[in-house]
């Protein structure tokens, strides 16, 4: 009689498989996008049955959502290890930036693109959204330390500003440079907007 396997190994098998067929798309969207990802190409590149695909995913989109959340993810602690016990919040938001544009540098963010392309199943939608949600609140405290009034708008101006460094060391600009210039726009604006933030209080006392 051969012994029972138990559920613990069981739970760490299926665990073991679905990273097998994460990391197998992920492999193909990084050599051919996003688009190329389909159940059959993922279970040919992982050694598996296609059945053995829909046991995890219900399709080649909630395979691809996955490896949004999945990105997004590693985005996110590359950010949160770049700030790591930064206590000053104009600090903090330099190396937040930096590593932002270190991400575009590595050639990650193109992943990301190729991947928000693709079809994404609408009961996952809100998932990724709030991932993306996730990666910019994490810059909320330091922002707030600085007194500023609009929150949401700083936000703003900060992506857009990493969104235009971003572009032109796409574009073949010196991307050092690039990181400086973002990096120093950013701060002397929110540095301007603290300053704004601390007139209009003493007006009000």
């Amino acid at each position: 009689m051969s012994p029972k396997i138990q559920a613990r190994t069981i739970l760490e098998q299926r665990k073991m498989r679905q990273s097998q067929i994460i990391d197998s798309a992920l492999s193909i969207a990084l050599k051919d996008g996003a688009s190329s990802i389909t159940v059959a190409a993922v279970a040919k590149k992982a050694g598996i049955a296609r059945s053995s695909v829909y046991e995890y995913f219900s399709s080649s989109a909630d395979l691809v959502a996955d490896l949004v959340m999945e990105e997004l993810s590693i985005y996110q602690e590359r950010l949160m290890t770049a700030v790591k016990d930064v206590q000053d919040p104009y600090r903090y938001i330099e190396l937040w930036i930096a590593e932002s544009l270190e991400y575009v540098i590595d050639g990650r963010h193109l992943l990301v693109k190729s991947l928000n392309s693709a079809a994404i199943p609408e009961f996952r939608r809100g998932e990724i959204a709030q991932g993306h949600r996730n990666l910019m609140a994490s810059i909320a405290a330091p922002l707030e330390q600085m007194g500023l009034d609009d929150i949401r708008g700083a936000m703003s101006y900060l992506q857009n500003t990493i969104d235009v460094a971003a572009t032109r060391i796409e574009s073949g600009h010196e991307s050092a440079l690039e990181i400086r210039n973002a990096q120093k726009y950013s701060l002397a604006g929110l540095r301007a907007l603290a300053q704004d933030a601390r007139r209009e209080e003493g007006r009000q006392i």
